[in-house]
């Protein structure tokens, strides 16, 4: 492949030119972006640390070599390599916030961002909320978006993986939340002996057949965040069984089950979870009641 550096020199030069080739590549968009145009304008504005928005005073600016290899180089690897965006740039987005991310860790694209925007209402009411658990956090994201809402809450952002809870560290840093928000390792509930106001989790739930149809971006994700066994229930099972002992009087249980969750409902039915509705996309996320989770597993 010849070098087209010394043909693009401007900002919308290469906007233009990575979006051609990605409309040319058998590309998967699926952490953070659904199309070639979005794609490209993350990659070149991030590359050269420029915002996403509000952008049209830097398009004619000329880049420096350096800036062009760069952009070149990333442009490359995410076809080729098919490695997803946010890794080739070390950050992502949620809740409007950036994340970093490494192949430690999944991209943050959960809808729950969503609920916690809403400051989980309806559902939360009058429940004064001081006390948060992000279950198989990953980079943070969650817990950290939450912590940013509440602002009186203290969070704990756990994960069965010290390599995740590194890359939590250095996004509670980022943030600048260490007086309120610290990392705990835990198998699910085996390390944690609070109790929360709020539980809220996007653990493993993709199950067999469709971990092995996935498109080959997933493969750079770390599988111990993705595969949760033959029908993608492993970890929420865990999760139901134990998150009532873990939970305050009136607190929630938010879970996000993705695709898994036919087989969820029918594993359950009748534990009453509310699956909720997302504007902006997404599905697969139920919410439960300390106290309906009670209940259940006294009829259990």
């Amino acid at each position: 492949m010849t070098s087209p550096i010394d043909d693009l020199h401007t900002v919308r030069d290469f906007l233009r030119y990575v979006s051609s080739r990605f409309s040319a590549s058998d590309l998967y968009f699926g952490h953070g972006t659904d199309n070639v145009w979005d794609e490209a304008v993350q990659l070149v504005m991030r590359s050269l640390h420029l915002p996403l928005e509000n952008n049209t005073l830097f398009l004619d600016a000329r880049l420096i070599r350096e800036e062009r290899e760069l952009i070149i180089s990333r442009m490359r690897r995410r076809i080729e390599e098919r490695v997803p965006l946010a890794y080739l740039l070390g950050e992502a987005w949620f809740m409007g916030m950036p994340f970093n991310v490494d192949e430690r860790v999944l991209v943050p694209r959960s809808p729950i961002g969503e609920l916690i925007e809403r400051g989980l209402q309806p559902w939360l009411g009058e429940l004064p909320v001081t006390r948060i658990l992000d279950l198989c956090t990953g980079s943070g994201c969650i817990g950290i978006g939450a912590a940013t809402i509440f602002e009186e809450a203290e969070v704990d952002l756990s994960d069965i993986s010290s390599d995740a809870l590194e890359v939590a560290r250095s996004n509670i840093e980022l943030h600048e939340l260490t007086d309120r928000v610290r990392t705990v390792q835990s198998d699910v509930f085996d390390g944690i002996e609070e109790r929360y106001d709020v539980i809220l989790s996007n653990p493993p739930y993709v199950d067999a057949e469709d971990m092995a149809g996935m498109p080959e971006e997933y493969r750079h994700e770390p599988e111990l965040g993705l595969a949760a066994g033959n029908d993608g229930l492993e970890i929420a099972h865990r999760i139901i069984a134990g998150a009532a002992d873990h939970l305050n009087p009136g607190g929630l249980l938010i879970v996000e089950v993705g695709n898994s969750w036919v087989a969820l409902e029918q594993t359950y039915p009748d534990l009453p979870m509310t699956w909720l509705d997302f504007e902006n996309g997404g599905d697969g996320v139920f919410l439960v009641t300390a106290e309906d989770l009670r209940q259940w597993q006294g009829k259990s």
